[in-house]
């Protein structure tokens, strides 16, 4: 346990160095850095949803084409909520694999567990399988549930550029036009349908632990009310 934010560490370090296989350009690893700044000084990660809102009602296709419904899941349990980018990026895969190894600690407390993207059910499928992944995978095509959070915003032109040459091309993932994303985030709802933890980075090498979930997900198993004390809220600073 404790272990996912070292190894995207690890990886971060690798590739920023130009190592191989990746041999990333300087300029190329500025821009991305430049990219997380300007979206952290927007302030839009603080304008997303955070611990004590009411979490939006969504219904989306898994990888397989059936509708998974947040309000049906609700009526079991907790649920978590991982939004990622996409199958091109390794450090979303990494945190899915993460939240598999955590999954069954998640079941014990009652709670579903779900990760959304913007991108189509085919890339989903190679999400699940690529992954070992055993919990569903949801394509939220056009971003809107990702809207409703708060996180989705659209990459600066210079990106686009950036993503074009290295061949992630991002509507072709998506069925979707726009060069848009979602800012990672964790959340979970508790079955009251209030979010009891949040944790949104601009910074798309971040990400959670997955033990850090459990205290929120205990008290919203032994939910007294919508938004227990011991939740935390986790934003960027």
């Amino acid at each position: 346990m404790g272990n996912l934010q070292s190894k995207l560490d690890a990886f971060r370090t690798n590739l920023e160095a130009g190592n191989p296989p990746y041999n990333v350009p300087y300029s190329v690893v500025e821009a991305m850095h430049r990219a997380t700044a300007e979206l952290k000084s927007s302030g839009q990660p603080e304008r997303a949803l955070k611990v004590g809102d009411r979490a939006p009602a969504f219904r989306l296709k898994d990888s397989e084409g059936g509708v998974v419904s947040s309000s049906a899941l609700l009526e079991t349990g907790p649920l978590i909520v991982s939004f990622y980018r996409g199958i091109w990026c390794p450090y979303c895969n990494m945190e899915l694999q993460a939240l598999q190894d955590a999954l069954a600690d998640y079941k014990k407390l009652g709670a579903s567990l779900v990760a959304i993207s913007p991108q189509t059910q085919p890339n989903s499928r190679k999400s699940v399988r690529e992954n070992g992944l055993t919990y569903p995978i949801l394509s939220d095509i056009g971003g809107e549930v990702g809207a409703a959070f708060g996180l989705k915003f659209g990459l600066p032109g210079y990106l686009v550029e950036l993503y074009r040459k290295a061949k992630i091309d991002l509507p072709r993932f998506n069925d979707d036009p726009e060069w848009t994303l979602p800012m990672p985030a964790r959340y979970v709802i508790s079955r009251s349908g209030f979010i009891v933890y949040a944790d949104v980075s601009a910074d798309y090498t971040r990400r959670p632990e997955p033990e850090e979930l459990l205290p929120a997900l205990r008290n919203a198993t032994h939910e007294r009310s919508p938004f227990p004390a011991a939740s935390r809220s986790h934003l960027p600073t």
